[in-house]
């Protein structure tokens, strides 16, 4: 899903790495992204040994998006956090690229200076250290992206993109119908693509957050917020990018 909404908001060329006993899964479902083979553990999940792979997978890269069908586990943590060490290029993170953090948040300081962007929906920032107890998303997302030095996008309800330097952005896009597995997928491709664009994260981010958003009211309207699926969002994303250009 991410790769796909990466595509459909105009990445030029996208790689997809996957554990190698799903690279033939991938290969069938992807037909403009490119999937490539990682090392796998027993358990079918990436390596110690992956790492070194993607490392030099991305010296031809722009950006990077960790997090998406990842999974679980001590190896796979270590990898990601590894990984953020290592890479200086532009990083997101989402779901279990996300996780792998927990209880590591000096991996995350020791990124100063270079772009990282997170994507927690209210659980995964809580497992991070923020602190929404009382109530204040706006107030809680500032501190995080202030304190880390990163880009926090606190998904849900107008959805929080907030900067280092203390601004932030409440998206007014999107519906109760994008609440389903895979939605937060396609906003991570999206903000991929965007920044492999060349866009500032000052731009990239906040517009990656109100199209992934407005692709979701344009389902909502033509077939429904009970049956629309994440798919259905990436469909809408080029007709919603046309539609914002006019």
């Amino acid at each position: 899903l991410a790769a796909q909404a990466a595509v459909r908001s105009g990445a030029g060329l996208v790689s997809v790495g996957v554990p190698t006993p799903v690279w033939a899964v991938a290969a069938a479902k992807l037909d403009e992204a490119m999937p490539y083979p990682l090392p796998a553990g027993k358990e079918g999940q990436l390596s110690l040994e992956a790492g070194e792979a993607i490392h030099n997978k991305l010296a031809g890269c722009g950006v990077c998006l960790i997090g998406p069908g990842l999974g679980r586990g001590n190896g796979v943590a270590a990898v990601v956090r590894h990984l953020l060490h290592e890479i200086h290029i532009p990083v997101i993170l989402d779901a279990d690229g996300i996780n792998a953090l927990e209880g590591h948040i000096d991996v995350l300081d020791a990124r100063q200076g270079l772009h990282t962007v997170l994507t927690p929906h209210d659980g995964e920032f809580a497992r991070l250290g923020g602190d929404l107890s009382d109530g204040d998303r706006l107030g809680a997302a500032r501190r995080f992206a202030m304190e880390h030095s990163c880009c926090l996008v606190l998904k849900g309800h107008r959805t929080i993109t907030a900067f280092p330097d203390g601004t932030a952005y409440i998206n007014t896009t999107g519906n109760p119908g994008m609440a389903k597995g895979g939605s937060g997928d396609v906003l991570a491709g999206v903000i991929l693509s965007l920044l492999g664009q060349g866009l500032p994260a000052r731009q990239a981010v906040p517009m990656a957050v109100w199209l992934h958003g407005a692709a979701g009211d344009l389902c909502a309207r033509e077939i429904g917020e009970y049956g629309m699926t994440p798919t259905d969002v990436v469909a809408a994303l080029p007709r919603v990018i046309q539609e914002s250009v006019r």
